[in-house]
């Protein structure tokens, strides 16, 4: 009996020493270079820093996250890890949304492209939803999605296809043509969304396994 309570306590014992150490560890750390060491002196993958943003993680723990302030610490277990989780930036963004039709010239001429692309904003124009359209004629895998590319930034596509979006010669809801002739991509876009400014977190996530 003595034993086995001489045992259950070293464990707890363990296990608090163990979970302060890490939180006083994560109290101390608050610049980009800090992280950066920090996260070379553990081994696991896991650990890393996650961008949350509040359009596209609605998740329990990212809305717990949001909540919290820079340097704030929230704690996750299960049976057999503890993940930590510190907030150590809050900033936003400006994203944009817009949907599209691909039209792969590598399999067609670039005349045949432009007759298809004149018959599918006619028909756009006459009343036919883009979603219908892009599942009718686009030519990858976003086709399945009506073509919604979802929210996205400066740096998340190809440069040639943001700089059509960023300069806002379009409106929304208008259909036009957008080329890249060098990777052989052609399209139909349209604007969804106008320009939204939408938060974002950066949180250091360490995991650890229950001793």
């Amino acid at each position: 009996m003595k034993k086995t309570l001489l045992f259950l306590f070293t464990l707890t014992f363990t296990q608090l020493f163990a979970q302060s150490t890490t939180e006083k560890e994560l109290e101390t750390i608050e610049t980009p270079e800090q992280i950066e060491s920090y996260l070379a002196t553990k081994n696991s993958k896991k650990n890393k820093v996650i961008t949350f943003n509040e359009e596209k993680h609605k998740t329990i723990l990212a809305k717990a996250l949001f909540k919290l302030g820079i340097g704030r610490t929230k704690t996750v277990e299960n049976e057999f890890e503890k993940t930590f989780y510190k907030v150590v930036a809050k900033k936003s963004k400006t994203y944009y949304r817009a949907s599209y039709i691909y039209l792969d010239g590598s399999k067609y001429t670039l005349e045949s492209i432009n007759d298809l692309r004149k018959n599918i904003i006619g028909r756009y124009n006459a009343g036919a939803t883009f979603n219908f359209l892009a599942k009718q004629y686009s030519m990858d895998a976003n086709a399945n999605k009506g073509g919604d590319l979802g929210w996205f930034t400066n740096g998340d596509l190809h440069p040639d296809f943001e700089q059509a979006i960023l300069k806002n010669t379009h409106t929304i809801g208008e259909a036009f043509t957008l080329d890249i002739p060098s990777q052989n991509w052609y399209y139909v876009v349209v604007l969804t969304e106008e320009p939204k400014e939408i938060p974002e977190i950066e949180v250091l996530k360490i995991v650890e396994p229950k001793v």
